[in-house]
Order: structure tokens, then C-alpha cells, then sequence
């Protein structure tokens, strides 16, 4: 059974950085999502089994950066000029093959989730 656990978060002021990150125990493609409260879970960044492919939802490109150790096993989700509307719980994803997918419906493990909040 593959096991994601996640850590960082918190709360940051409008323009701050904050980093997140996900250790697995495989080293398949992984992504975040996540959720605001009376929202749909949405796609911020997927990464592939050896970060050497990236994708981002376009409300967080220029200002998110995935990536990964040189393992793979850690994911981290580097958060620079973070905005109110970014305030959500981050969710960490495997997908059980290399790559990307911007579906959730395409991974098979999730973390537990970590609560990002931006006050203006």
C-alpha cells in the first residue's frame, strides 16, 4: 500500500512563500490539487516519475514551482506571491504510472491533505 504523507503549510500574508511537500514510497508521477471550502477539488501542478516534466494549472504558473529530490520520493510545491484566493487545503497525489495527468480521476493514492491560508 503506497503511503503519501505531507507536511508545511500554514499561514502566510498576501505576497509571502510557503513550501509544501509529500513523501511517497514510490516514484511514480505525482501532483497537487486542492480544495477551497464550497469548492471542487482542482489541479495546481503535476510532476512525472523523474522530474524531468512539469505542468501547471495556469492560475498558479510563474508563481508555483513542483519539483522533486533526487530519490523521487519527495515532492515539494514551492509557493512564491501567494494570493487569498490561494487559501485552500493542498492535497498531494501518485499516480500508479510516469506521467502527468491533469484528472484526478487518474490518481490512485492521496495525502491526508495540509491547510494552506493567505490573509490580504
Amino acid at each position: 500500500q503506497v503511503q503519501l504523507v505531507e507536511s508545511g503549510g500554514g499561514l502566510a500574508q498576501a505576497g509571502d512563500s510557503l513550501r509544501i511537500s509529500c513523501t511517497a514510497s514510490t516514484t511514480y508521477a505525482m501532483a497537487w490539487f486542492r480544495q477551497a471550502p464550497g469548492k471542487e477539488r482542482e489541479f495546481v501542478a503535476a510532476i512525472n516519475w523523474n522530474g524531468g516534466v512539469t505542468t501547471y494549472a495556469d492560475s498558479v504558473k510563474g508563481r508555483f514551482t513542483i519539483s522533486r529530490d533526487n530519490a523521487g520520493y519527495t515532492m515539494y510545491l514551492r509557493m512564491n506571491s501567494l494570493r487569498p484566493d490561494d487559501s485552500a487545503v493542498y492535497f498531494c497525489a501518485l499516480r500508479g504510472n510516469f506521467w502527468t495527468s491533469r484528472d484526478d480521476a487518474q490518481y490512485d493514492y492521496w495525502g491526508q491533505g495540509t491547510q494552506v491560508t493567505v490573509s490580504s
